[in-house]
């Protein structure tokens, strides 16, 4: 069983956000793991939105990535199960589901628990019985 990271949750990590030490508690208890394409996210938003540069970037992600969080590669079994996921969830206006989103999703396995803010993957986490940690949303 594994407690999968959404992006939002390493970046609150990562930015000193209102999720930091509830996410560092997951880190401690072991166990987490976060998909390709939920990493490839965290950079986006780390060198576009919030101005790092990719070198700082890979000084505070890959650290983690060699220890307390497993990487989830994407092959073509997830791919097409999150591209199935996204056909049957995504509303452009009530849900928009990220297709990092939708990987993160077809990630989980029995057990699992996905850690998000994002309120669209906690509803249809919820729909797919998939166990969830709200986590607090970013303040910005």
């Amino acid at each position: 069983m594994n407690v999968l990271l959404d992006a939002n949750a390493l970046l609150a990590l990562l930015l000193a956000e209102p999720a930091m030490e509830r996410v560092l508690s997951l880190l401690r208890e072991g166990r987490t793991a976060m998909t390709g394409a939920n990493i490839a996210e965290v950079f986006d938003v780390g060198i576009r939105r919030k101005g790092l540069s990719p070198t700082r970037m890979a000084e505070l992600v890959e650290p983690l990535l060699a220890g307390p969080i497993t990487s989830i590669p994407v092959d073509l079994s997830l791919a097409r199960r999150a591209g199935e996921l996204r056909a049957d969830h995504y509303h452009r206006t009530e849900r928009r589901i990220s297709l990092a989103d939708a990987v993160l999703l077809g990630a989980a396995r029995d057990g699992d628990r996905i850690a998000t803010a994002d309120r669209p993957v906690l509803a249809v986490a919820a729909e797919l019985g998939i166990e969830t940690i709200e986590l607090p949303p970013s303040s910005g």
